[in-house]
């Protein structure tokens, strides 16, 4: 279980989101998602704040991580564990 906030933007269409979800579930890890699909307001402020254009945005803590490809690259650097403080 997770140690630190995680918060997930996403879409329901996204297949990268269910990705996202699928790799935090796999780990145990508690989030809390915010979809998007029927909130542009939302959504353009979003892309605003991180400037990214895409769902899903994942927050670990304050730290923005970027995308799935970027949290599946950390799992392959052996560097997600740390970010969500799982003890492993």
């Amino acid at each position: 279980m997770s140690a630190v906030k995680v918060l997930l933007y996403t879409k329901d269409y996204c297949p990268y989101c269910k990705h996202a979800k699928r790799l935090l579930d796999s780990k145990g890890v508690k989030y809390e998602e915010h979809d998007l699909e029927d909130k542009p307001e939302e959504f353009e402020a979003l892309m605003k704040k991180t400037g990214l254009r895409t769902v899903p945005q994942i927050f670990i803590g304050d730290q923005l991580i970027g995308g799935y490809s970027d949290m599946a690259e950390l799992e392959r650097e052996g560097k997600l564990d740390a970010l969500l403080k799982i003890n492993t």
